[in-house]
């Protein structure tokens, strides 16, 4: 049908070269596009990696805070209890529940603060704690409520009581678990300095 314009140029075969050279670039775009889908692949695991890293690591600040604020405490305990020149030391053997342990006590009379290490003492039944008590001029005053409802150490930094009370010793009783206003209980042990 379109013989009869005479301008259609009659069919011919292509060089065999020009074949090649057609399949060789169609192949290259195929090589071409599967090598950006594994790019792209790899793009989104390493960005899903990081993902997942940033929000493991956001998650972990609070607990690296507060571990970090229990690193100053420590350091601070341990340049101002123990090694300061106005630190005293006294050391108090306990027996609880048929246990023997101690009770030793770093007094820091320039900054009027305790640290209280417990060990050996035996668990608290559910309704007791141990109560710590500073043997003051004025009397019996409070110094912690110490539920131990496990075999482990205790430690605990206490301020004494106020410049108008002179701190003579310490004494430990077990008392209601809510702790009392003054020792009702047995006596642990009852120590002046």
């Amino acid at each position: 049908m379109t013989d009869w314009l005479g301008m259609l140029a009659p069919p011919r075969t292509p060089r065999p070269e020009l074949k090649e050279r057609v399949l060789a670039r169609a192949l290259a775009r195929r090589r071409w596009r599967g090598s950006l889908a594994a790019a792209a692949l790899i793009t989104l695991a390493i960005g899903g990696g990081a993902w997942w890293a940033y929000r493991t690591i956001d998650t972990h600040h609070p607990e690296r805070d507060g571990l970090a604020a229990r690193v100053r405490a420590l350091e601070d305990t341990v340049s101002t209890f123990i090694h300061a020149p106005t630190t005293q030391v006294i050391q108090i053997p306990v027996s609880t529940g048929g246990r023997v342990g101690s009770v030793t006590i770093f007094a820091d009379s320039v900054h009027r603060r305790w640290l209280v290490r417990c060990d050996g003492l035996a668990p608290n039944a559910r309704d007791q704690a141990y109560q710590l008590w500073f043997i003051t001029d004025r009397g019996m005053a409070t110094a912690a409520v110490m539920p131990m409802d496990q075999d482990k150490p205790m430690v605990m930094g206490l301020e004494t009581p106020g410049a108008d009370q002179r701190v003579m010793g310490a004494a430990m009783s077990i008392e209601p678990r809510a702790g009392s206003a003054s020792p009702t209980g047995p006596m642990v042990f009852h120590r002046l300095l």
